[in-house]
């Protein structure tokens, strides 16, 4: 049986594409049950993007949710395996409040998952990986990166106390270097304290010039995390995705549940994150288990959007035909056009708002091409 890639909408062909990358780097395919004990979501709601939850009832009375979320669930159903990894993508549909349509929707994610006996290739290879995927949705697009335990370390060099983190950890993901200096003044650190803190603000580019600062500015406190992040970078460098590589510390997630090497990607065009991802040993802690994890998720909900203006045209041709024309003739021309792998549409009359590349009118029995049907 022939097939045509064409008949697939932008985002079928990127998911496709996204589940081929990761299966061909041995990740297998998790499925997972629509629905979960809301009590697993309540425990975690930090964790997730919307704390907005549809629930039921089921037979037994218990009060279910339809998942709004697939770490979560694949944490709870797995168990340990000393000294070994277990590397999973998931292709699913989540049900949480939507960023386009501030709405309940059914939206389909993909992310990739590598829980236990990690280390820093396993690190290396998700990043990688996420790169990659980014790659495959859009030439121009970007990684930032940052190190969470970099940031500890920071906080601890200064100080800070652990419920000023939180509130410092905000002012840094948004780059509100105003608001981290009245919180530094008001928590009385020193001049150097809050310089310490504030450069993390700033702190912004490509690696080849970001890592030789941070050495300079924070290599005796957080040495370790520095040559991570340079692991990362050096494993990216040479790979047909490493000019999407940024280091910046705006990158963050809740350090409750994250820990380590952070990640976000995003695509020229999307006005909002499209990928997130890091190392996340502090959830798995939360959640009993005691193995290390790092993954990434996609949100197909920004992708949609994107595909919908990369499609400049509701078909390729459009065939407009005459109530004389031979059915023949229409089937002949369009048969021409889709073995070129184009979409064809044949009409006696344009419909009203549809877009086209190229218009073929047919008027008793003359076929004229690119002509205007108006």
């Amino acid at each position: 049986m022939e097939f045509s890639d064409s008949v697939l909408q932008y985002t079928e062909k990127v998911f496709l594409s996204l589940r081929s990358l990761l299966e061909s780097w041995g990740y297998s395919q998790y499925k997972m049950s629509k629905f979960e004990e809301y009590d697993l979501y309540v425990r975690n709601k930090d964790f997730l993007i919307s704390d907005s939850i549809i629930t039921f009832t089921d037979t037994t009375g218990r009060l279910m949710a339809l998942k709004p979320d697939v770490t979560l669930s694949i944490i709870k159903n797995g168990r340990d395996l000393p000294g070994a990894v277990q590397k999973m993508y998931y292709d699913e549909n989540v049900y949480r409040v939507s960023d386009v349509s501030h709405t309940f929707r059914e939206i389909r994610q993909i992310g990739a998952e590598c829980i236990g006996d990690i280390g820093i290739y396993d690190i290396c290879e998700t990043v990688f990986l996420a790169a990659q995927s980014l790659r495959k949705i859009a030439e121009d697009s970007l990684l930032d990166i940052s190190h969470l335990g970099l940031i500890s370390a920071v906080f601890s060099a200064a100080g800070v106390p652990e419920e000023l983190r939180h509130p410092l950890m905000t002012c840094i993901g948004e780059k509100n270097l105003q608001g981290l200096s009245r919180l530094c003044i008001q928590a009385g650190f020193t001049a150097a304290e809050t310089e310490l803190i504030s450069k993390l603000v700033s702190i912004c580019g490509r690696p080849d010039s970001i890592l030789p600062m941070l050495d300079t500015e924070y290599g005796n406190i957080a040495a370790n995390e520095i040559e991570e992040l340079r692991q990362v970078v050096k494993f990216l460098k040479d790979s047909e995705c490493g000019d999407l590589v940024s280091i910046d510390f705006s990158a963050v997630s809740d350090i409750k549940y994250y820990n380590g090497i952070v990640f976000r990607g995003f695509v020229n065009g999307i006005p909002a994150c499209l990928l997130s991802g890091g190392q996340y040993d502090r959830l798995m802690k939360k959640m009993g288990r005691g193995s290390g994890a790092v993954g990434f998720a996609i949100y197909l909900d920004l992708l949609e959007t994107y595909g919908e203006r990369r499609s400049a045209y509701d078909t390729d041709v459009l065939i407009l035909y005459d109530r004389e024309t031979d059915p023949l003739l229409i089937r002949s021309i369009a048969e021409t056009y889709i073995e070129q792998g184009l979409k064809v549409l044949a009409q006696r009359r344009a419909p009203e708002g549809l877009t086209y590349r190229t218009a073929v009118t047919i008027r008793n029995g003359e076929v004229l091409l690119n002509e205007d049907p108006a």
